[in-house]
């Protein structure tokens, strides 16, 4: 016979006749256990349907109630406040917008830890400031529950066919049990250390990432000038040297790609806002660590500038069409 004691994090089996001690993550052996979501915008709603799509039952939550019913027709429950969610799933994710909006998800009066349970696992997905991972790391911590940061690289497309990249901060006894839901929603899931390099990581990214879509968009710009076709100047863009992501995968003149925004009237995608709080992020982040990072800072004030002059609402790849603006064109 075999004695079964159940602790908050895992099981122990004694066998007569022999001893066999086994120490095993219940996560492990929670598969299909309800997983809680809150946040979803036009990144959490197609990772939230991911995990449906792999069989997990998702309780999830939004403050936009259209967002919420979406969901709800494809086979998610609809919870009222993320205290709801947390007092109905052990594993929860949130993806959302910014620093004030996690630290009011995770502390406010209808937040996760209001009714979080011992032992559960937190996986913000948002990109936010290092610090504020920290701190919701410490108050997770103080209920019994963990905290993980793993935001995302890839976009809304990557994000509807599972394709992102998950860049994970926290505990490494936890990673296989974050990795096993983020696989569902992505190609690439990565364990950059503790709680908080995951978003190092990913502002490091997105400086990048802003940084090549203004050289895409400069150079793209400059050669239409010139008189050429902008189809075939990224054809050869994209087989030299200078072909990158923003230029073979995302490239923001209208007419070029089909599929993404700069198609679409620069609607949907990676709001020009969104990435000027991320460059705000990085921008935080580089003067405390004593860190030039001047083409960083160039890229910070020219997408401010963007949101003041109506690109707020729209895709950042629109940058191009704020370049011409400004010539005249």
């Amino acid at each position: 016979m075999a004695s079964l004691f159940r602790g908050s994090r895992y099981i122990w089996l004694r066998w007569s006749k022999h001893v066999n001690v086994a120490f095993v993550s219940t996560r492990s052996m929670a598969s299909k256990t309800p997983v809680g979501f809150i946040g979803l915008g036009n990144m959490g709603s197609p990772m939230a349907k991911n995990l449906l799509k792999n069989g997990y039952p998702v309780i999830a939550t939004d403050v936009f109630p259209q967002s919420c019913k979406e969901l709800q027709d494809t086979g998610a429950q609809v919870v009222d406040s993320p205290a709801d969610v947390a007092e109905k799933a052990d594993r929860i994710i949130t993806m959302l917008p910014s620093s004030p909006n996690v630290i009011e998800v995770y502390t406010g009066p209808n937040g996760i830890l209001k009714k979080v349970k011992k032992g559960t696992l937190l996986i913000d997905s948002s990109t936010i400031d290092p610090a504020v991972s920290r701190e919701m790391a410490v108050a997770a911590e103080k209920k019994g529950a963990v905290f993980m940061d793993a935001p995302v690289s890839g976009g809304v497309g990557a994000a509807s066919m599972a394709k992102l990249t998950f860049m994970v901060g926290g505990v490494v006894e936890e990673y296989n049990a974050a990795k096993e839901l983020l696989t569902c929603m992505g190609a690439n899931v990565i364990y950059c250390g503790q709680v908080g390099t995951g978003q190092a990581a990913k502002i490091c990214n997105n400086m990048l990432l802003a940084i090549g879509m203004i050289g895409t968009a400069e150079t793209m710009n400059l050669g239409i000038r010139l008189g050429l076709d902008p189809k075939l100047l990224a054809k050869i863009l994209n087989m030299s040297s200078g072909r990158c992501w923003s230029s073979d995968t995302y490239n923001p003149v209208p007419g070029v790609m089909e599929g993404v925004p700069s198609a679409n009237n620069y609607q949907g995608g990676f709001g020009t806002t969104l990435m000027a709080k991320d460059l705000g992020l990085a921008q935080n982040t580089a003067t405390n660590t004593k860190t030039p990072v001047p083409l960083g800072s160039l890229a910070h004030q020219i997408y401010r500038v963007m949101c003041s002059r109506g690109y707020a609402n729209k895709d950042f790849s629109s940058v191009f069409q704020f370049l011409r603006e400004e010539d005249g064109q």
